[in-house]
């Protein structure tokens, strides 16, 4: 059965829990949050995950494994435990802008390693990033990330059902939540285009109505393929676009 995350950003705490609370409301769809670990915002992911379990059964915290030193024990056990969170998704983590936050040089599968040794109970997923190398060495990474003990995938947004189709047949039998995400600006696409790599294709408009169509094919390949949705409105009216996309839809 296809299942539906939706990405929310604790920036503002206030703003945060009246977006769960219109979720919870408005898109009975949705299944589960996920909490982006921002070093912009002062709540933490886990902190973020353990509010949005007071309207959704489940939340899902990301981790930054370069936040985490990999010889000692794992620092956020007590808190997974106190929030009853079940499930995780482990990132690279991108280097902070200053050097007052202390990193490591750890990697996902140093971390995803340690949750399988420490936490086995907690379902570990790991991200795919489609756009960062070639796929066969983005396929190699997979393969590590399931070998550490990754039990699901969370991908990269894609912009194109041939190469989501790609991914597809590479992924065949695993656990994946396909990324989408809108672009909505000139701005936008410049920065997926220069920073991500990110090829659109040629029909592509910034525009809500392109991308909420384009969610929606998404959602059908998804449950096509008992497959799973990763909703990302990073810049969009979070309602407008959730509603646009999954009103009606499943």
């Amino acid at each position: 059965m296809t299942k539906i995350a939706v990405e929310l950003v604790p920036r503002d705490l206030a703003i945060f829990e009246e977006e769960l609370k219109a979720i919870k409301a408005d898109i009975p769809d949705v299944d589960f949050i996920n909490i982006p670990d921002l070093l912009s915002c002062d709540i933490r992911s886990w902190d973020g995950a353990g509010i949005a379990k007071k309207y959704f059964k489940d939340a899902v915290p990301h981790l930054r494994a370069m936040d985490f030193d990999f010889t000692c024990e794992l620092p956020i056990k007590d808190k997974l435990k106190k929030y009853d969170i079940k499930e995780v998704l482990v990132i690279e983590g991108d280097p902070p802008q200053t050097m007052t936050h202390q990193v490591y040089p750890t990697i996902s599968t140093d971390i995803i390693k340690k949750f399988s040794d420490e936490m086995p109970d907690i379902k570990v997923y790991a991200g795919i990033d489609q756009y960062r190398s070639s796929i066969k060495e983005e396929e190699y990474r997979i393969r590590r990330k399931m070998l550490a003990g990754a039990k699901g995938f969370f991908t990269q947004p894609f912009f194109d059902m041939r190469y989501l189709e790609i991914y597809a047949d590479i992924l065949d039998g695993m656990d994946i939540y396909w990324g989408v995400s809108p672009v909505l600006s000139q701005r936008s696409v410049s920065y997926w285009r220069n920073k991500n790599n990110v090829i659109f294709p040629k029909d592509f408009e910034p525009t809500l109505e392109w991308n909420v169509a384009f969610a929606r094919k998404v959602v059908e390949f998804a449950k096509a393929h008992n497959q799973n949705v990763y909703l990302m409105p990073i810049k969009a009216k979070i309602m407008p676009y959730l509603e646009g996309v999954l009103k009606n839809n499943i």
